[in-house]
Order: C-alpha cells, then structure tokens, then sequence
C-alpha cells in the first residue's frame, strides 16, 4: 500500500493528466476521497516484460467498453451496418470537437479511463435497472418525426429550463440509476454532452421515458408536461407538413389546369413584393404617354415572401396582420405557395409552429352552419386534433394563418355591429369570424396573412391596425425566368423570350403571371402541333381575348357558378361602353359620374370582372380619395373595341354613327360592316396623339376567324358572320397608299398583322 501512495504522489503525474486526456479537473463534491482510485499512467506502446501486480489492489469494477456507435438511434437489428464511409461509426456528427463520447480509447496515449474504485463490491451501483422498461409496445412503428435531432433538442431544451441545483441532482440520479451507461458521474458534462451520451446508449424513445421518469421523481411535473407537448407538436407538425407538401408542392404549368403537374421549385419565379401601395395600374405603354395615377411618393422597399411577418418584422412593427394586394392574374396565390413551402422546409418563418392555409374558397363550405375556428381547423386539417387548447394560447407556439383570396367571398362587413369574438372554439358564424378577421380580434396570439384583389379598402376598418404590402406581378427579369423554367427545351424557351420581345405589348403585358402563363401555353399547342420551329401569332388581339376569357372563366367558377350568361354579356358590353367613352375624352382614371351612364357599380366591376383595380389617391395632405381604373390601359382599349365589336354583332349597330341606327339582324351583310370599319379608321387617323390606335388594331383583330371562335360565346346571333378579312385589308392599304397621315402608318401596319397577313 506504501508503494501505492508513493505511485499516487509521484511528482511526474498530476490528477489533472490521469483522470483525462482531455485536461479536466473534476471536483466532485461530498464523496470520500477515497471513492476513486487512480493508478499508475502506463506507458504509451511498450507494457515491459511483466504485467503489472495487481494482487494487492482493493477489489475495482470493471470499466464498461466504450460505445463505438450510435447503434440505438436507428434499431439494434441495424447495429451492424453502420459504419460511415469513412469509417466512423457513428452516423450521427455532432458539430463539438469535446463531444463526451469521443474520447474514449483503449490505446489512447491521452486519454485514459478514470476507473471506479469501491471499498467493497457491495457499494458498487445496482445494474439491474440499466435496460430500462419501456411503457408502449416496443414493437410499435415509431412516429417518422421522432428523429434524432429533435430529440436531442427537446431532451436539451427541457433540461434546460432547469436550475442549476436540478441539474446537479437529475445528473447524479442519471449516474445512480444507469451506471454502465455513465461509468462516471457526469457531473463534468455539459448537457449537450449529456444527452449526446443518453441517445449513444439507448434508443430515441428509451430517452425520452429516462428523461421524463427521473423529471417525475424529483416532482418536476411541469417539465415533464413540457417535454411531452414538445413530442406532441412535433407530431403534428411533421403530419401537417406532410399534408401541406401534397397540396402545395406541386403545381400545373398550363392555366387550364390539365396538364401535367411539376415540383412549385420548377415553375415558382421570384415576384415583384413592394412595402408601397396604392401604386395604381402598370400604366407602360407601348404608344402613349400616360400620366402617373397614383400620387404615391414614399420611398418602395422591396421584399421576398420570406420578409413577410419575418421574425425581425414583427419585433420592428408588433403588427400581426398583413394585406397583400395585388390586381387579378398578378400571382397572389403562387406568393402564398412560396411562403408555405418555405416553412415546410424551414427556409423561413421558423419563429412560426404551425401554418394554416385557409382559402375563402375552402371556407365556403362552413357558410350557413355554426362552426368555431378551432373546428375549421380541425375539418381542414384532421392532423390538428392531437393539438390542446394551450397549444393555442401558448406564447412559445406561434401560430400563422393565411386567408387566400378574401375577394372571393361575398359575405357582408358589418363592423359596427358584428360581436366580438375572442375563444377560438366558440361556435358563430362564418361571418362573424372573418369580421373579427378583418378587425384584427380574431386569435390574440396568431399571425395572420390575408391576399385580396385591391378592393380591399372596403374591407377592411378604418380603424383596425395592419400592415398592407403589394403584389405587381413580374419584373423583365422575371419574364425571361419564367418562360425558361416553364419550357424545359431551351430552344423553345428561347424562341418564346424573342416572341414577346418582338412584340412591345406582349412583353409589357408579361408583368402579369397569369398572361404570361396564357402566352406559354399557346405557344406550348403550337409547338405540340406544328414543331419548334413553327411561326407564333403576330396578333395581340388573340391573347387579349385568352386574358379576358381566363379572367371571366376565374368569377364564373370561383365567385359566381350560378351567373346568366346573358347578365355575363350585358355586363361586359356596359364595361366596353365606359372603356370607349373614357378612350374618345383620354380618360383612364373612372370616376363616379362615369359609372352612372352605364348603369353599373364601381364595385360590382372591380369585385366581379377582375378586369378593374382600385387604389386610393391623397391629392391633399389630409384627404384621399378612391380611384378605379382598367388593370392597363391596353385592356381599357380592348374592352371599347368589343363593344364596338359586339354591337354591331348582335345589334347591327355602328358605335360612331351619330344617329345610332338599329339593323334587322337578318339583313346584316358583310359592306354593312365595312361601314363600321371605314368609321373606326377615319376616327382613329383623326387622333393626332393616338389614343385610339390601339382600340384600331384590337378591332381589326376581331374579325379574324381565331379570334371569332373565341368571342362566339358574346355574340347572340345564329347568322354566320361575313368574311371580312380580305375587304379589311384592302381597307387598310388604300389608307397606307394615301398618305394623308403619315403618322398612323405605322398602326395601320400593324392592323395588317392583326388580321394574319
């Protein structure tokens, strides 16, 4: 025993360099000194020509072997194969280079084991309960969000929260209870080292019984409630997920929704997300030069989907309600795929535990029924049900809403008399629930995204505190984009990016996403039908026809199943009166007295046809005012030639006639419409500022035999409608050869291409 105490005192080891080769000093309080005995630092290669007497030693327990791998994480059937490419064996790589379970070697000059010593074998810990019971049927398929990286970071986030004195003692009973898996008081680790070296040693669901069994002994109910709603969360979150990825992560390319669907990665191009609003209508023009609508001068910020709500937003603002607005066919909808996906795949809003798209479109069916949001909720995504009511009210559980679409639903806004509603699983109305939406009471503690059409003015209380950002559509850039990643031979991408850019309009009207799409699918039939290197349309007039059609075919199915046709037209021609009235005066802002010649709303056209938009100007520093405008000022000329063109059509009636003459139907010939003709050229000619060239080229356009086909379903008449084309052109070269206006050459030109010659 002297030679012992001598070795112990030798001034060429210290306790520091034989208790680890990693350098630590541990102190462990209140154990007897004699508790650990630490022998002699053998040497590093070379173990002499006898082995060491250890005949006088006390009796010492034996030292567990290292665990070499991570073997419980995934089953201990695959403890076997899991060795890494480089031959590690473990597959999990935790980013800390004095990771607990990496310094154990047998051979290591460093490191050596520090071994236990017991005065006797009695005192040594009992190992009967180091394979721990588990209370569900280990055969039981586990939850594919159980994964190691969560549960590292519930187990580590639950202790966490712990004192410091809790700590010490949950480590010691650790130690206690499982000696073989912590061969020495893990009272030196850190947590992370300490759960790393609980998930080494037993599998995913084995930690989390130990942690919560140890929690319930020292009377920590509340951690162990705690953890377990970290589980349950999880759970739902991965399932939610899941289902949103079904629903949202794919899309289909052509606007008809017929085709073929692909990954929202390949089709999604970045838009145009702007912190200003009230920006008023894309009024570019590919002839005129129009004034600036809006009186809009603050300076624009532009954002990405991820900037919405975005942690750093709300410490900046606390609003927890934002408005995207943006005009029909601008790409609202894609936005919101774009920002789900993002938090499915955690690349933002990661402040956010739980996302629930809710499209008025699927709201509808709770309309006329007594309904809480929590069952909404519920119905929609079955998943939640797992979900408690603190998961609701928790400030640590973030919970994000976006309402798609709040121009589709036709529900009244009483917010002067609406109750108030505060428990989200008091039954009410759906009315009563968007109105409380809309006042920003609904869900103290949730954020909310709502995308309308910019309407939304009359929505939305004066009083009610959010945050409004605008949606424009696509930048130049962005146009090429898209049609890049819609066609996926280059070639065709590349003949369609010279396509547009051959013709001004079509490249300004791109900044819409859905004319866009209505471009590419076209282009995509021809190709189909006739090779790559097929001739594209020179006329706009067709695509016009498409956008309109696109348009009215999204208020029939979304807004309006139930809508007569011959409403439908009435509305239309009413609208193409007010285009053409406002186009002879150069007029592109509508005004209230405008709206009464037509017999019509502002708000039954900005709500019905997609083909208006609304902003609000402030002229004055404390006054505002509402604007209604056409979504371009092309549109507004496409519009006036339909009504020139549909009430000659269907009432043989010439719009520039001064004394407007009602033709039998039947008596209709095809010189009657050159009349039509004739005028619409000398008006136009007459226009030294051009306002009427383009309503000049629609007009010529209609009469093509394509354009007819589509522009059938307007006309009310069964006769055939005379082949004009050839008396048209002739028309138009005689007007060329005159040269009485050298100035509306060019135009007259392109009224030939709209014709197809």
């Amino acid at each position: 025993m002297d030679d012992m105490e001598a070795m112990a005192t030798s001034p060429g080891s210290s306790i520091g360099e034989a208790v680890s080769g990693r350098g630590e000093n541990v102190n462990f309080e209140d154990e007897d000194e004699d508790l650990y005995y630490i022998p002699e630092r053998r040497p590093s290669l070379d173990l002499g020509p006898s082995p060491m007497d250890i005949s006088h030693w006390h009796y010492v327990a034996q030292a567990s072997a290292p665990a070499l791998s991570y073997r419980s994480m995934t089953s201990e059937e695959n403890s076997d194969s899991m060795e890494d490419e480089d031959g590690c064996s473990t597959r999990v790589q935790l980013n800390r280079a004095d990771s607990y379970s990496s310094c154990y070697s047998l051979d290591s000059d460093d490191c050596e084991k520090r071994t236990l010593k017991y005065k006797n074998k009695e005192d040594a810990p009992s190992e009967l309960s180091d394979t721990p019971e588990l209370n569900h049927d280990p055969n039981a398929i586990r939850h594919p969000s159980l994964t190691v990286a969560f549960t590292l970071k519930a187990i580590c986030d639950t202790l966490g929260k712990l004192s410091e004195g809790d700590i010490k003692r949950f480590k010691m009973m650790l130690w206690k209870r499982y000696p073989q898996s912590f061969n020495t008081p893990p009272q030196g680790m850190d947590l992370l080292d300490l759960v790393d070296r609980l998930l080494e040693r037993y599998n995913l669901e084995v930690s989390l019984q130990i942690t919560k069994t140890l929690l319930e002994e020292m009377g920590l109910k509340k951690m162990v409630d705690y953890l377990q709603t970290l589980c349950i969360r999880n759970e739902v979150r991965h399932d939610l997920c899941e289902t949103l990825k079904r629903k949202y992560g794919r899309v289909c390319e052509d606007f008809s929704s017929q085709g073929a669907k692909r990954p929202f990665d390949d089709v999604f191009t970045n838009l145009y997300i702007t912190t200003t609003c009230d920006n008023g209508p894309n009024i570019e023009h590919e002839v005129l030069t129009i004034e600036k609508m809006d009186s809009n001068r603050e300076e624009e910020k532009l954002l990405s989907t991820k900037d919405i709500l975005s942690a750093e937003r709300l410490q900046r603002s606390n609003l927890k309600f934002v408005l995207i607005t943006g005009v029909a066919g601008s790409g609202k909808s894609m936005a919101v795929r774009r920002l789900i996906l993002d938090w499915i795949e955690e690349q933002s809003h990661k402040h956010v535990s739980f996302l629930f798209p809710l499209p008025f479109r699927e709201l509808k069916q709770f309309e006329g029924c007594k309904v809480s949001v929590l069952e909404i909720i519920q119905s929609v995504y079955p998943e939640t049900k797992k979900l408690r009511d603190e998961d609701y009210r928790s400030e640590d559980c973030k919970i994000m809403f976006v309402f798609d679409g709040l121009d589709e639903y036709n529900g009244n806004f009483d917010f002067q008399n609406t109750e108030l509603l505060c428990d989200h699983m008091e039954q009410t109305t759906l009315n009563i629930i968007v109105v409380n939406l809309l006042r920003g009471r609904l869900l103290y503690r949730g954020l909310f995204i709502v995308t309308t059409r910019p309407q939304v003015k009359r929505c939305v209380p004066w009083d009610a505190h959010y945050d409004e950002i605008e949606l424009r559509g696509f930048c130049d850039t962005e146009k090429d984009e898209y049609f890049k990643k819609r066609f996926q031979d280059p070639d065709q991408a590349a003949r369609v990016i010279a396509y547009i850019n051959s013709l001004k309009t079509l490249r300004i009207m791109c900044h819409l996403p859905l004319f866009c799409s209505l471009v590419a699918d076209e282009c995509q039939r021809i190709f189909t039908e006739q090779g790559t290197q097929a001739a594209l349309p020179q006329s706009i007039t067709y695509m016009y026809s498409k956008l309109l059609l696109a348009l009215i075919r999204q208020h029939r199915i979304l807004r309006a199943p139930d809508l007569n046709p011959d409403k439908e037209r009435d509305f239309l021609v009413k609208l193409g009166k007010l285009a053409f009235n406002m186009l002879e005066k150069g007029q592109y802002k509508i005004i209230k007295s405008d709206w009464k010649e037509v017999g019509i709303s502002d708000e039954e056209a900005v709500t019905n046809s997609g083909l208006c938009t609304q902003f609000i100007t402030k002229p004055f520093v404390l006054f505002q005012e509402k604007v209604v405008s056409f979504i371009h000022p092309t549109m507004q000329e496409y519009l006036a030639a339909l009504y020139a063109f549909l009430s000659f059509r269907n009432q043989g009636k010439n719009i520039f006639e001064l004394q407007l003459k009602h033709k039998v139907r039947g008596m209709l010939k095809g010189h009657k419409m050159m009349e039509l003709y004739k005028s619409a050229v000398d008006k136009s000619l007459h226009c030294e500022d051009g306002r009427l060239d383009f309503f000049l080229r629609f007009l010529f356009g209609m009469t093509s035999k394509t354009n007819q086909e589509l522009l059938h379903p307007f006309c009310t008449s069964s006769m055939k409608w005379p082949t004009v084309t050839e008396d048209a052109a002739a028309l138009i070269r005689k007007k060329i050869s005159e040269s009485h206006y050298p100035g509306g050459t060019s135009n007259l030109q392109r009224c030939l291409e709209e014709l197809g010659l």
